[in-house]
């Protein structure tokens, strides 16, 4: 069992083969002692802790000065402990008191991991897999009691923490700070890794050195943002992405949150993660708990690579989950930017017929079918068949598209609401706003309050009678604006700070429900593109909607940046129209398709308007992803060379499949060079003592073999591939910008 517990000297080891994380108590006080790789078990660390007087530092107790909160790493710091530091938690009194001392109590460990109570979590399918350590703390003064959860994965390098916060006692307390769990890495010899950046350009890669003092992502906009994705890494400065030292943080949740890490005036770096407590209070009776979500910590000794395909196996395989799970994706087509709201029943099966004629499997139906929606400025909430548009109904739709030979896909907003529907007319107090105060529209639309239960019964009902008229196989959940003026007009003042969180509950609940009655249905979720591309939602939807953002050029830094996180199969990845509807830029088809293939793959566009050559292509492509969409969906993703490296002309990328059978890697240039030397990409993931044929994709049968002998792993991941070309810029046989070269890899 990997988790040891040494009564004797109050110490507690988890640990598997590739980490260990160690904590003892001293004076009844959890306090952690290292974090990192992994070290053999003994039965006393207590070397580790410093005990002696420090300058300017308090005590834990007049008993024992020598004990300071200030310089060792709590578990989970309290406020009133004098850590000096943000605290971990925050709770107070009816008479306005925090000050909380919190005392070990007991522990349990078991086989298996617990689910944690109305929110997403990892999980386990075998008790085998994992082992879960609980240990309680409790404050004797204010009956507050604190159970520490810790599962340690025995095949992966994560340890997954939470915290539930229980009210023993008889009074009333408030919640005001809550994260999920703090992790202490040790010095501060690390940079920042974070995922960064707006619509249309999430989730770029920054990294930065540490400093004294905090840094860290943050979301006040109740939902994970564009702006900072909930997840950060540290890494040391020489770690690449094979190689060096880095730790992943990854926070479960779909909301606000808060992801810092702070380095203190000697050295020590500590990272706390878990619900944003800037506009946050909960109520907390006696006899009830707060449950906090869960924050993942990955360790990895062989760099950025690795710490990112653990997060890949744990999100793919034991955070996903349903029917979908591990099936193969659909590759699908949407209408959006074929017709936007202007369509047609014809129009639409028009274009689903000259997809389906090119082997596309699935046709989406994007905004515009319900009553009074022709643009963006009114209709969401009732949620009712436009039969001006779709004279017979969705149900008439979805059998013609059948009749194709295609499965059927619907767009939905649920969470929003327009000015003058039936909904905001008879239920003005289902939106959040602030009486008296302005209304604060964004795309012409308000957010409801899901934080109320008759809100998400109502949208269980009106969507499930939507969802059960037509045969439905796919749902793009979208959501399309952040948070403003947050009121509930249903809910007391004294509930006023629970509103953000209870919203996305509220959302969980929503996605729970309708995943149960549907259970056939494969969801995506969006948010005006990736707005709440996080774990939280994969625990619902599989995969997700990475970018509005589809101009090929500028999705290689996006799906670059998530892939530090994210699984192939999580990310919504489509060839569009050109010129690109984002950023106007004309790319290739070849170039658009290349690198939409890393990820679920389909088109946004208008297939009736292809030419024959693009036909021709187009039905080249879907039948390229169909023979490795399994490979590219579920196999280790290794980058190569990275769009935010140098003047980023160049991206390079590899998947490699079960036992390094079979590989496929990517290779993109976005502008021509003068006058280029030798250049070669050098692999990953390979088996050394193996040898690979190397064949180009969509190069002519004669011509496509780029070695005319199979090539040992070892020389691909240690030369390189070889990728010259004529590009001096000067020769008419010269490849020009916008370049993309995909490259399969079989093992003889």
């Amino acid at each position: 069992m990997p988790i040891s517990v040494h009564e004797a000297t109050g110490t507690f080891h988890l640990y598997n083969n590739d980490l260990s994380y160690i904590f003892a108590l001293v004076e009844g006080y959890p306090f952690q002692l290292y974090y990192g790789a992994r070290v053999p078990d003994e039965e006393d660390f207590s070397y580790l802790v410093t005990e002696c007087w420090m300058p300017s530092s308090v005590g834990a107790s007049a008993e024992c000065e020598l004990v300071s909160f200030e310089h060792l790493s709590g578990e989970y710091p309290f406020v009133g402990a004098d850590d000096m530091r943000p605290p971990a938690l925050d709770v107070r009194t009816a008479s306005g008191c925090n000050v909380l001392n919190l005392v070990y109590r007991g522990h349990t460990v078991e086989r298996g991991k617990p689910a944690l109570e109305g929110l997403p979590a990892t999980y386990v399918e075998d008790p085998s897999e994992a082992d879960t350590l609980t240990l309680t703390l409790a404050d004797d003064v204010t009956g507050l009691a604190v159970d520490l959860v810790y599962t340690v994965f025995a095949h992966e390098p994560v340890i997954a923490r939470s915290a539930r916060i229980r009210n023993t006692g008889t009074a009333a307390l408030t919640v005001e700070t809550a994260l999920s769990g703090t992790f202490c890495p040790g010095d501060d010899r690390f940079e920042l890794v974070e995922l960064a950046g707006s619509w249309s350009r999430e989730r770029h890669e920054v990294r930065t050195p540490l400093r004294p003092g905090a840094q860290g992502v943050y979301s006040l906009r109740g939902h994970s943002s564009h702006q900072f994705n909930p997840f950060l890494a540290l890494v040391r400065p020489e770690t690449t992405e094979e190689t060096g030292e880095a730790y992943g943080f990854s926070l479960v949740y779909s909301g606000n949150h808060r992801m810092l890490v702070d380095v203190d005036a000697y050295g020590t770096t500590r990272v706390a993660a878990g619900i944003n407590p800037e506009g946050f209070s909960w109520p907390l009776a006696p006899g009830e708990a707060f449950q906090t979500p869960e924050v993942l910590g990955v360790y990895s000794a062989g760099g950025l690579g690795a710490m990112s395909r653990a997060l890949h196996r744990v999100f793919r395989s034991r955070l996903s989950r349903g029917a979908w799970r591990d099936r193969l994706r659909p590759i699908l087509i949407n209408n959006w930017e074929a017709t936007y709201f202007d369509f047609t029943e014809d129009k639409l099966v028009e274009v689903a017929r000259a997809a389906a004629d090119l082997g596309i499997e699935l046709f989406v139906l994007d905004d515009g079918w319900f009553t009074n929606r022709n643009d963006d400025t009114a209709g969401l909430g009732d949620w009712e068949v436009d039969y001006a548009k779709l004279p017979h109904g969705l149900g008439g739709l979805a059998e013609r598209i059948n009749g194709l030979g295609m499965d059927f896909g619907l767009w939905i907003e649920p969470e929003m609401v327009s000015p003058g529907t039936r909904m905001w007319v008879e239920h003005p107090e289902w939106v959040l706003h602030a009486p008296g105060q302005p209304l604060r529209p964004s795309r012409h639309q308000y957010v409801l309050d899901l934080s109320n239960p008759a809100v998400v019964d109502y949208l269980t009902d009106r969507l499930s009678a939507v969802i059960g008229s037509a045969n439905i196989s796919y749902i793009k959940w979208d959501m399309n604006r952040s948070f403003a003026d947050v009121f509930s007009q249903t809910a007391g003042a004294e509930r006023q700070g629970s509103v953000r969180h209870a919203f996305i509950l509220g959302v969980y609940e929503l996605y729970r429900r309708l995943g149960e009655r549907f259970p056939q249905i494969l969801f995506e979720s969006c948010a005006g593109g990736g707005g709440r591309f996080d774990p939280g939602m994969l625990f619902y939807a599989p995969q997700a909607w990475t970018s509005d953002d589809t101009d090929a050029v500028e999705r290689l830094r996006i799906q670059w940046g998530t892939s530090l996180a994210y699984p192939l199969s999580s990310m919504g990845s489509h060839v569009s129209a050109v010129p690109n509807h984002q950023v106007f830029r004309q790319t290739p088809l070849k170039m658009r398709a290349d690198v939409a293939y890393f990820g679920t793959f389909g088109y946004e566009l208008d297939a009736t308007a292809f030419t024959a050559e693009e036909r021709e292509a187009v039905r080249a492509q879907v039948v390229f992803m169909k023979r490795y969409r399994g490979l590219i969906q579920f196999g280790e993703f290794y980058r190569l060379r990275s769009p935010f490296a140098g003047r980023g002309n160049e991206c390079a990328w590899m998947v490699v499949g079960e036992g390094a059978r079979e590989a496929i890697v990517a290779y993109y240039r976005v502008l021509q060079e003068v006058n280029a030397g030798r250049r070669q990409v050098r692999l990953a993931g390979l088996d050394p003592e193996a040898r690979y044929t190397v064949r180009e994709q969509g190069v002519p049968e004669g011509e496509a073999a780029l070695y005319r002998r199979s090539v040992s792993g070892a020389e691909l991941m240690r030369i390189g591939l070889n990728l010259t070309d004529e590009s001096c810029g000067q020769n008419f046989s010269g490849r020009g910008d916008f370049i993309s070269r995909i490259f399969v890899l079989e093992r003889v």
